[in-house]
C-alpha cells in the first residue's frame, strides 16, 4: 500500500523542525522557515515532496482556518464600525496600486492589458501572512491592525471580479457585466443568509450542542460550520478563505466563541504552516539565480510602490502619521490570491512563464519581508516621524494633524484632570467611575466608531494619536494629574508613555496589560503602575478567600496592598513570598460561620433559651444571630428563645457545626 501524503507531511514536517529550530536560535521568523522549506523540498529543489497537489489542498485547508478564526475575534459588529474603512480604504489601495502598476509595467514595454493585469496581481496583499502576525502580536484590534484587516477584506471581495474580468481583458468573453451583477446579487444574498445564520440558527444549535456536554461533539459542529460555509461561498463563486471568515463573524455571535476559538487553534497551526511551505514550493531555484539582481530590484520597486500607495489611502482616510506608516508596513507585500489570479492569467496569455516567475520571486521576497517590517514598524515609524523634512511639508503636516484635534480647543481649562487613552471596554468603564466621581476628563481614541459611540453618550472626547506631541498638547497632558492608558497594542502604549515622559514627570501613569512579559518594560518607559488583567483577577479571588477564613478586612487590604506595591512579584514568583518577606503571617483559624436551620420538628433545644440548650457548653458553638420570618435578632442572650423554624447563625469549628447540624435533624417522637 502507497503513502505517498503521508511521506510528504513528514518529509515537510520533519524539514520544518530542523530548520525552524536553527532560525529561532538566529531569532528569524517562523514564516521564513517554512517557506525556506518548500522551496527545499519542492519540485524545483531537491524534489522531496511528490504530491505537489495534495500538499496545496492542505494549505487551503489552513487558510480556511486562519480565516475562521480571524472571523471569530473580530464580530459583524467589528465589521460593521470598519465599513467605511473596508470600502474606502480598500478601494484607494487597489484602486492606487492598479493604476500605478499599469502605467509603470506599459513604460517597461508590456502591453495595455498585460499591464492592467500585473496591476491586479500586485494590488493583493497576503492575507494569511498579515493576520497571522497581527493575531500574535496581539494587534488585530489596534488602529493599524484594524485598517489592514479592513484592507485586506475588500481584497478579498474585490479579487472575484478581477478574476471574472480576466478573460474579458484577455478577450475571450464580452458577458463580463452580466456576470458581474449576478456576482453583486449572489454575495448580496449570501451576506443576508450569514446575518440570519448569526442571529438565529447557529447560536440555537450550538446551545443544543454544548447541553449534550460533549467536547468531541462541539469541535466537530464547529469544524463543520466552518468548512460548509467556505464550500457554500465557493459554490457561487466567491473563495474559500472570505467563506471561512463570515463562517467566524457567524460564530463570534454565539456566547461559545472562546471555546470555539480555543478548539480551532491547533487545527491552524499545523495546516498554515503548509500554506506557507506550498508558496515555497512554487519557486524556481534556478531562474531566481540567474535573474538575483533583477528580481531583487523589481522586488524593493514594489514594495516601495505598494506601501507607499498603502500609506497615502490611509492619510486619506484622515489617520495620524504612526497609523499610516504601520499599516502601509503591513500590506506591502504580495499575497497568496494573486497566485490563484496569476494561475488564470496564464490561461487566457496574459503573462508569460517568464512574467510569471520574476512575479513568484518577487512574491515570496515581499513575504519574507514582512515579518521583519512588521516586528519593526513602530520603530521605523518613529524613525519616520522624527525624520527631517521640508519644512513647508512640516507644516502641512502639522496642520493637517491640527485639523483632526480642533474639538480639543474648548477644553483650555483643562487642568488637574484625567486623561483616558482608549474608549473600549476598560476606557469606557474608567470614564463612567470619573463621570460618577465628578473627576475631570477627557478622551483619545482613534477608532472612528468609538468616536461616534462616545459623542453618543456625549464624553469628552477627540480623534488622534496619543503618542503624537499635538494630540497630547490640545489635551494639556502637562496639566493631567493621572493618564490611564487602556488599549492593547504594547508597541504603541510603550510609545505613549515614552512620548508622555518626554512633556511631564508629575502624571501618574496607569497602564492596563494583557501579558506579563510587557510590566518590566512599561515600568521602565515611565509609567508608575502596570495592571495585568489575569493577576488583578487572581486578587480579586483570593480576597474572598481569605474573607471565607474569616481574615480581618484590614490584613486582607494590606496584603493586596503588599503585592500591587511590590509589582506583583509575589505571584510572578514561581516559589511565591521569600521567607524574608515583611508581609503579615496569616493564621487562619479552623474556624468558620454556618446557617443551620431548626425545621425537624420537637427537638431538645425547641422552646429552650440559647443557654438551656448547651450550644456553648456540649457543642462549643456561638450562636451569632437568629432570623425568625422576616426578621432578623441579632442581640443574642443568654435567654433568648429558640423556636421551631429558626434559622441559626452560628460560629465555630467545622467538625463542631457538623455535629449540631446531625443533632438538630433528628426527631424525638
Amino acid at each position: 500500500m502507497e503513502f505517498h501524503l503521508l511521506q510528504d507531511i513528514v518529509i515537510i514536517l520533519g524539514l520544518s523542525v530542523l530548520i525552524i529550530l536553527v532560525f529561532q536560535k538566529l531569532k528569524i521568523p517562523a514564516i521564513m522557515g517554512f517557506l525556506l522549506t518548500g522551496i527545499i523540498a519542492g519540485p524545483h529543489g531537491l524534489s522531496l515532496i511528490k504530491g505537489v497537489h495534495e500538499v496545496e489542498l492542505l494549505s487551503e485547508i489552513g487558510v480556511i482556518f486562519l480565516l475562521f478564526v480571524i472571523g471569530i475575534e473580530f464580530s459583524l459588529k467589528g465589521l460593521s464600525s470598519i465599513k467605511n474603512t473596508v470600502f474606502w480604504g480598500g478601494l484607494l489601495q487597489v484602486g492606487g496600486t492598479i493604476l500605478t502598476t499599469a502605467v509603470c509595467a506599459k513604460l517597461m514595454g508590456l502591453s495595455l492589458k498585460e499591464a492592467i493585469f500585473m496591476g491586479f496581481l500586485l494590488s493583493l496583499s497576503s492575507t494569511a501572512i498579515v493576520l497571522k502576525l497581527l493575531q500574535e502580536r496581539g494587534e488585530i484590534t489596534s488602529p493599524h491592525g484594524r485598517i489592514a484587516v479592513a484592507i485586506l477584506i475588500f481584497q478579498d471581495l474585490i479579487v472575484v471580479p478581477m478574476m471574472l474580468f480576466t478573460p474579458l481583458l484577455s478577450g475571450h468573453t464580452d458577458n463580463a457585466l452580466e456576470t458581474l451583477l449576478i456576482m453583486l446579487a449572489k454575495v448580496t444574498a449570501f451576506i443576508a443568509v450569514v446575518i440570519l445564520m448569526a442571529r438565529y440558527f447557529v447560536p440555537a444549535i450550538l446551545h443544543l450542542v454544548v447541553t449534550s456536554k460533549s467536547r468531541e461533539l462541539f469541535i466537530i459542529t464547529v469544524v463543520g460550520l466552518c468548512f460548509a460555509t467556505a464550500w457554500f461561498t465557493a459554490s457561487v463563486g466567491l473563495s474559500l478563505a472570505l467563506g471561512a471568515f463570515f463562517a467566524g463573524l457567524i460564530i463570534s455571535e454565539s456566547d461559545y466563541s472562546h471555546q470555539a476559538t480555543a478548539n480551532i487553534l491547533p487545527f491552524r497551526e499545523i495546516f498554515i504552516s503548509f500554506f506557507f511551505v506550498s508558496v515555497g514550493m512554487l519557486l524556481d531555484l534556478k531562474f531566481f539565480i540567474q535573474h538575483i539582481a533583477v528580481i531583487h530590484l523589481l522586488a524593493f520597486a514594489a514594495i516601495f510602490l505598494k506601501g507607499s500607495i498603502a500609506a497615502i489611502a490611509v492619510f486619506i482616510l484622515g489617520y495620524p502619521p504612526r497609523t499610516i506608516f504601520q499599516t502601509a508596513f503591513s500590506v506591502f507585500q504580495i499575497g497568496e490570491f494573486a497566485f490563484l489570479l496569476s494561475a488564470t492569467g496564464m490561461q487566457y496569455g496574459l503573462i508569460p512563464e517568464s512574467t510569471y516567475q520574476y512575479f513568484l520571486a518577487i512574491s515570496i521576497i515581499s513575504m519574507g519581508a514582512t515579518p521583519f517590517m512588521m516586528n519593526y514598524s513602530s520603530r521605523i515609524a518613529d524613525f519616520l516621524i522624527k525624520a527631517p523634512l521640508p519644512k513647508t511639508v512640516r507644516e502641512r503636516l502639522s496642520t493637517y494633524t491640527k485639523a483632526k484635534v480642533e474639538a480639543a480647543q474648548a477644553h483650555a481649562d483643562l487642568h488637574d484632570h484625567l486623561v483616558i487613552v482608549g474608549y473600549g471596554i476598560n476606557g469606557e468603564n474608567v470614564a463612567k467611575a470619573a463621570k460618577q466621581a465628578q473627576i475631570p476628563y477627557i478622551i483619545i481614541e482613534l477608532d472612528p466608531g468609538k468616536i461616534r459611540k462616545a459623542k453618543l453618550r456625549d464624553e469628552n472626547v477627540i480623534f488622534g494619536d496619543a503618542a503624537d506631541e499635538t494630540i497630547l498638547k490640545h489635551v494639556f497632558i502637562h496639566k493631567a494629574r493621572v493618564v490611564v492608558i487602556a488599549i492593547s497594542d504594547s508597541d504603541t502604549t510603550q510609545a505613549i508613555v515614552n512620548r508622555i515622559r518626554q512633556f511631564t514627570d508629575t502624571a501618574y501613569i496607569i497602564v492596563r496589560t494583557r501579558y506579563l512579559r510587557d510590566i518590566e518594560q512599561y515600568l521602565r518607559q515611565g509609567a508608575d503602575e502596570v495592571i495585568p488583567e489575569e493577576f488583578e483577577t487572581s486578587i480579586e479571588i483570593f480576597t474572598r478567600v481569605l474573607r471565607q477564613y474569616l481574615v480581618p478586612d484590614n490584613e486582607i487590604q494590606g496584603f493586596i496592598n503588599h503585592i500591587r506595591s511590590d509589582n506583583y512579584d509575589m505571584l510572578r514568583n514561581i516559589s511565591g513570598l521569600s521567607q524574608n518577606s515583611s508581609v503579615f503571617p496569616l493564621h487562619i483559624p479552623d474556624i468558620e460561620i454556618a446557617t443551620l436551620p431548626v425545621q425537624q420538628g420537637p427537638n431538645k433545644i425547641i422552646g429552650k433559651s440559647v443557654y438551656e440548650s448547651g450550644l456553648r457548653t456540649h457543642y462549643g458553638i456561638t450562636v451569632l444571630a437568629i432570623k425568625r420570618g422576616s426578621k432578623f435578632i441579632t442581640n443574642i442572650h443568654p435567654e433568648t428563645q429558640i423556636k421551631q423554624d429558626d434559622l441559626l447563625y452560628v460560629f465555630g469549628s467545622p467538625d463542631n457545626i457538623q455535629k449540631l447540624n446531625h443533632f438538630l435533624k433528628l426527631t424525638i417522637i
